[in-house]
């Protein structure tokens, strides 16, 4: 469970409680947007109806909106919320926490969670939201850290300031210690990622772990940066991808729920 007992005192420290929202579109972004397109077929029928569930400054649905033009996003933080609100109609953008969506049961064909579970305050009730929202048949596209990358790449709390940077290790302690480091942000195993939808009417379509786009260090060290990302993307295919920075997790709603009410969760 993620703790909030440490107020926000800079911008830095509200990107550690909700995350960076994408900034600038680079290949990293190109790559991650046609596995959403390849893991969302639906998405070519040119009518789909997508949410984008934790869209920051709705750089995302800008893209999305190629393939189709009803493309909603909805955010926690109300500044990103407002700013995303001014790139896009209005009514496209909502503010709301994904533990209590504010659509209707059935809504969408496809919903896109790029990196958000990990930050609010119950993931467990988020993600049966997204499949409550989600239409039979539709997909929920989902990236989350994976625990077993090497760097915690959202920082670290130590005696009660958040030290922004990519710290080493940090996933490879036991839970308690690692949780006294990271309250602010979770890291999840392939296992207890799955472990979210026991009890919900979906089926898996894909997981798998992937590697960053690594723009950064591509435009520091040029040529030997790109050579460094193309093996890690092929470590994708290899039993090393354990070590990959996400999950990528593809889900398919099989059944509606009652009324469009949210799940309950088995006893």
């Amino acid at each position: 469970m993620l703790s909030h007992s440490t107020p926000p005192a800079r911008a830095s420290d509200k990107a550690a409680l909700r995350g960076e929202p994408s900034y600038v579109w680079r290949a990293g972004q190109d790559r991650r947007l046609a596995m959403i397109r390849a893991a969302a077929p639906q998405l070519g029928s040119g009518q789909a109806r997508v949410l984008e569930n934790g869209c920051g400054l709705g750089v995302y649905i800008g893209k999305l909106r190629r393939f189709t033009p009803h493309v909603h996003g909805l955010e926690y933080d109300f500044e990103r919320a407002v700013e995303a609100g001014q790139r896009y109609p209005p009514s496209l953008v909502v503010c709301a926490a994904g533990e209590a969506l504010p659509y209707a049961g059935g809504s969408f064909d496809v919903m896109l969670s790029n990196e958000v579970i990990e930050h609010v305050q119950d993931d467990r009730a988020a993600v049966a939201e997204m499949v409550r929202a989600l239409r039979p048949g539709g997909r929920l596209v989902l990236f989350c850290p994976n625990r077993w990358y090497p760097v915690e790449t959202h920082g670290i709390y130590w005696r009660g300031r958040y030290k922004f940077g990519n710290i080493p290790l940090v996933n490879y302690l036991p839970d308690a210690l690692r949780s006294r480091l990271a309250p602010h942000v979770r890291a999840y195993t392939a296992r207890g990622l799955r472990r979210l939808f026991a009890g919900l009417p979906v089926r898996v379509v894909s997981q798998i772990r992937v590697f960053g786009g690594y723009d950064n260090l591509i435009a520091r060290f040029g040529p030997l940066g790109r050579l460094l990302r193309a093996a890690l993307h092929l470590a994708e295919r290899t039993p090393l991808n354990w070590l990959g920075l996400s999950h990528l997790l593809v889900v398919e709603k099989t059944a509606d729920d009652k009324a469009g009410h949210p799940l309950e969760w088995p006893a």
